[in-house]
């Protein structure tokens, strides 16, 4: 609760800077000589309550989401041993962790992978696909739980969804910001909104959400490493180098869609501008980081 309080008061403060620096730059008093009738305040306000209740909405629908989206099996009364071993496996993973007894599904989908989300760290899904089972031993499948357990006792997934609050902030803000600039000082609109604001807010809008993709998923790669080093501690450094180089020599490896991939054990590769939006860092970034006990 207090990482989050802190987080809260550090996104006020960024706001509230915001504001200082359009007053210092004089740029509330350019807007105002060119008949721009923009409150700044108000607007920083609306898109700190937009920004933040579409993720969190977002968040609080993960769940849901998941099982529907991949038809995530949930494991009420285990119908084999492989689901009882699961199931117990996150049991003794979750009481090591300290945290309430997830949900476990399975999902099918042929490439190796797993995922945990939900609002909660006592509330949580883990979910394992029917190509992770069958593709590695049960001491490589007990290193992904517990990396998965990790992301969950680490409250990951309220942490992505704060930070991706505070981007969805900035990218509604500044979006609205240039597009009433060029629509009044530029196109001279008097009054009203003139498709200028409407054309170039949308636009402003995916270019910046591309840059803050960029920030969330530089989060979501610096998580991993913490969440092998968990992995590791709840079933052992060597278990969990194993399962990384099990899923290194996957042929093809595959995101998991949308939403879930920064939720992921593994994750696609990238070069260039493409590795800035990758969810995971390389796989031989994250064994080398288990190797040599970074954490």
């Amino acid at each position: 609760m207090m990482r989050i309080l802190l987080f809260l008061a550090t996104n006020a403060a960024i706001l509230v800077l915001i504001s200082i620096v359009f007053q210092v730059l004089g740029i509330e008093s350019i807007l105002a000589e060119n008949q721009v009738d923009l409150n700044l305040q108000a607007l920083l306000v609306m898109s700190a309550v937009i920004g933040f209740a579409g993720s969190f909405i977002s968040l609080a629908l993960s769940k849901t989401m998941a099982k529907r989206s991949m038809g995530v099996h949930i494991i009420e009364s285990p119908r084999n041993r492989t689901e009882q071993w699961l199931v117990e496996t996150v049991r003794q993973q979750s009481q090591q962790a300290g945290i309430g007894m997830p949900e476990v599904g399975v999902f099918d989908a042929s490439a190796p992978n797993a995922f945990a989300t939900g609002m909660r760290r006592n509330s949580a899904l883990v979910a394992v696909s029917t190509g992770l089972l069958q593709s590695m031993s049960s001491d490589e499948v007990e290193a992904v739980l517990g990396h998965e357990i990790t992301h969950v006792s680490n409250g990951d997934m309220v942490t992505m969804g704060l930070i991706q609050g505070v981007v969805n902030t900035f990218v509604i803000f500044l979006s609205r910001v240039i597009g009433h600039v060029v629509d009044r000082v530029v196109f001279k609109t008097e009054r009203g909104y003139g498709p200028a604001y409407f054309i170039t807010s949308i636009v402003a809008q995916i270019f910046l959400s591309f840059l803050a993709s960029m920030i969330v998923m530089w989060f979501s790669r610096r998580r991993e490493f913490k969440a092998d080093a968990g992995g590791a501690a709840l079933a052992g450094r060597g278990k969990m180098i194993g399962a990384l180089q099990a899923l290194q020599r996957a042929h093809d490896p595959k995101d998991l869609p949308g939403e879930f991939a920064a939720f992921g054990i593994s994750g696609g590769l990238g070069q260039g501008i493409k590795a800035l939006l990758m969810s995971h860092p390389p796989l031989e970034d994250r064994i080398r980081a288990l190797q040599s006990g970074a954490r």
